[in-house]
């Protein structure tokens, strides 16, 4: 599978959903699926040392063992708090808990590096220049290799590129969430960053798989204002519009818009949220469908950003993005 400059798949495996979030997961099916993906080339393994407080890093550990380190590329989320209980309690990006919060990682993982190290979201109360500042030492002692953010605005985004190189910005960025397209993505393709694209399908909308009588599911999507009432009406209609490209393609919904992350240059790359071998058929499915540019034109066109319905989080957590 092509390669990008900092040596990661052209599509990542996002590993959250096998411990968090999105209600109980089968750990050897988690652990196969990892497995699948490495054999079928994708290196990138997307975790956060706080997705099921640490139960997520523990599984990758175990899903790589016997497997070459150098065959993995491992990225790490970190800074945000939580309780025994899982509760979500804030976050803290202070510079000796950024080094804390490495040396645990290092040991769950059993590895003697991490291949890249990001701040979570953007902590209020820490200058980013102290943040990655302190993460740029950890680069130089060679614990980490490079240094991302995720669901920074510009600004933020310039001032941590002086301190120390940003590999890349991750940010949700589908056909249901483009507001990157203004700001962000020409400010890191001026900088030479590259963009970790996150919910690719939205939570599930672009899976082509979701129904009206599944609102209320039992995960953190019943709070998501995207699947709820009325809105959730207006996002299916969307879907649906886009599912008569994709048969006239001879693909699926899924397919479609992973392809339409995909086609936005060498430099975006896009993760899937499998949970389970049978659902990254459709990264793979993706990889292989060619968008013409009038393809691309009419997908835009039967999904204006502007007609999509309802922020992407409740509005409690709208305000640590970096977007909107």
């Amino acid at each position: 599978m092509e390669n990008i400059k900092i040596g990661a798949s052209k599509i990542g495996l996002g590993l959250m959903g096998m411990s968090d979030l999105y209600g109980a997961a089968d750990r050897n099916e988690s652990i196969a699926t990892i497995h699948e993906a490495l054999e079928k080339g994708i290196t990138l393994l997307d975790t956060g040392d706080f997705y099921g407080t640490g139960h997520n890093e523990l599984l990758l550990r175990e899903a790589l063992q016997g497997k070459k380190r150098e065959n993995a590329f491992i990225a790490v989320k970190t800074g945000v708090l939580r309780s025994p209980d899982g509760g979500w309690i804030g976050m803290n990006n202070r510079p000796e808990a950024m080094k804390n919060n490495l040396a645990q990682t290092l040991q769950k993982l059993g590895t003697d590096y991490i291949d890249l190290y990001q701040p979570a979201r953007v902590d209020p109360n820490v200058p980013i220049e102290e943040t990655i500042g302190a993460m740029a030492d950890m680069v130089k002692a060679g614990y980490v290799k490079h240094i991302g953010l995720s669901e920074a605005n510009a600004a933020t985004i310039r001032r941590a590129h002086k301190v120390h190189p940003i590999s890349w910005l991750q940010i949700e960025y589908s056909l249901f969430s483009r507001g990157i397209e203004k700001e962000i993505l020409p400010t890191i393709r001026e900088l030479g960053i590259s963009l970790s694209a996150y919910g690719v399908l939205s939570r599930g909308l672009l899976s082509g798989k979701w129904s009206k009588d599944r609102q209320g599911a039992p995960d953190f999507r019943s709070f998501a204002p995207r699947f709820m009432g009325e809105n959730l009406d207006k996002n299916l209609a969307l879907v649906e519009k886009l599912r008569e490209i994709a048969e006239e393609k001879q693909a699926n919904v899924a397919q479609l818009a992973i392809a339409w992350v995909l086609s936005k240059g060498e430099d975006v790359i896009p993760l899937i949220g499998a949970r389970k071998r049978s659902q990254l058929q459709d990264a793979f499915g993706a990889l292989n469908l060619e968008l013409t540019e009038a393809d691309l034109a009419r997908i835009e066109e039967a999904v204006p950003a502007e007609a999509v319905a309802g922020t992407r989080y409740a509005a409690e957590q709208m305000g640590m993005l970096g977007v909107e």
